[in-house]
């Protein structure tokens, strides 16, 4: 098998004129959805703007090759499986790819900016075509790292959208005060998320009360760490943000695993009753939660609580082989924890985007044209075998990743009629 770490392709490999708001149209041909269906859908001004059998969408628009009068572009998916993109609900932009480094991790602005743009498109090339990056404000960075991130941010834009979290260390007593004013700077600065972790402060709930003031006074988004080890805590916490608009989310929530099952159960239903959305870290963990181990996603789901899965740690020192890979988040879910393939890979995709405030999508017209298409026709198959794979964002191709394996020719995969891919022979 080639190197697994997605590069981005020449420009070259792109459609040309699928682009967002330049009045062309792209049309993915000959896709699968996960219903079994194989359609062509057409793509334009950022939105799915029709979906169709196969071969009926060639002519439309005055006939041009593309769909789009003449002026649009084909992407054949012919033997892909084409999907909502996923999202990346809990990344780490200012600390991701940091693991190799010599000594603690560099926070000088232009190696968090690096990091950060780098760890976003290795990230896009695994279909997140939005993240939410928690950021470290106050003590060591200050507001630098938030800095650095957020021009990430805008050199990113029409390729990814990336939103970020404002997480002080300290909130409460004398020496909270400057986290405080910190983090409301950090809004002021453009982080469109208050967080952090109360279970590292001295008064939990004191912490927990400052974020949601914030959150209250900015009509900001709420997304806290939290191991989840005190039920006592957790319903303090849901009783506090039962209501809150935009809405609360914790995570990863890897102690409620270790709760006797009826404490369990009665804190998931208190959590669903206050629409918190709990975003769960299968493939490990992340900076400032202590545990590994995974939220009981079944008992969750069971209660209504709105479960997301994130990546957490790329490659720090939280997870020095942190993948950031959604669809593997999905995998690990559905081979680990119990969940069918389509209710896991739901995690890191529809759940998850309500989770970051985000539009529905559905593989139907008038929704965003956000997009994955994944080698392979059945959902199971994806998440088991998810190599190759082509990236909408906007309604244009942003990145692909090809894979192809061979093998030496051989009598018996001929004998057996096996599937084989890629092209000549290896000797």
């Amino acid at each position: 098998m080639p190197d697994s770490q997605p590069q981005p392709p020449p420009s070259s490999s792109f459609p040309s004129g699928s682009g967002q708001g330049d009045g062309n149209s792209l049309l993915l041909c000959g896709a699968r959805l996960t219903d079994g269906r194989t359609v062509d859908v057409r793509l334009g001004g950022g939105r799915i703007e029709a979906v169709g059998t196969a071969g009926s969408l060639g002519g439309a628009r005055g006939g041009g090759t593309g769909g789009g009068g003449g002026s649009g572009s084909r992407v054949d998916l012919s033997g892909y499986l084409l999907l909502p993109a996923p999202v990346e609900a809990h990344a780490h932009a200012d600390t991701a790819l940091s693991a190799d480094g010599e000594g603690p991790v560099s926070y000088d602005p232009q190696d968090v900016q690096r990091r950060a743009t780098e760890a976003t498109l290795l990230q896009l090339g695994h279909g997140a075509t939005a993240l939410r990056a928690q950021v470290r404000v106050g003590d060591v960075p200050g507001l630098g790292a938030l800095t650095a991130v957020l021009r990430a941010r805008r050199s990113l834009r029409g390729l990814a959208e990336l939103t970020t979290v404002a997480m002080p260390r300290l909130l409460t007593g004398v020496a909270g005060a400057d986290g405080l004013a910190i983090l409301r700077d950090a809004v002021k600065m453009g982080a469109s998320v208050v967080g952090g972790c109360p279970d590292l402060d001295p008064d939990p709930t004191g912490y927990v009360e400052a974020v949601l003031e914030v959150a209250s006074e900015q009509g900001c988004p709420v997304d806290l760490h939290t191991d989840a080890t005190d039920p006592a805590r957790l319903a303090r916490l849901a009783a506090m943000a039962g209501g809150l608009r935009p809405g609360v989310t914790i995570g990863p929530c890897g102690g409620l695993g270790d709760l006797p099952t009826d404490v369990a159960s009665r804190t998931a239903d208190q959590l669903a009753a206050a629409g918190v959305t709990v975003v769960c870290l299968p493939q490990g963990g992340c900076a400032g939660s202590d545990r590994r181990g995974t939220a009981p996603v079944r008992l969750l789901r069971s209660a209504g609580v709105r479960l997301a899965a994130g990546s957490g740690a790329l490659r720090d020192t939280s997870n020095p082989v942190g993948r950031g890979d959604p669809l593997e988040a999905a995998y690990l879910l559905a081979s680990h924890h119990g969940l069918r393939p389509e209710d896991a890979y739901d995690a890191v995709s529809t759940s998850a985007r309500a989770a970051l405030g985000l539009p529905e999508v559905r593989v139907e017209a008038g929704f965003p044209a956000e997009l994955l298409a994944v080698r392979g026709d059945r959902l199971s198959g994806a998440l088991s075998l998810a190599y190759s794979r082509i990236v909408v964002h906007r309604g244009r191709v942003v990145a692909r990743t090809s894979a192809v394996r061979e093998y030496c020719n051989s009598a018996v995969s001929a004998e057996l009629g096996l599937p084989r891919q890629g092209r000549g022979e290896v000797s």
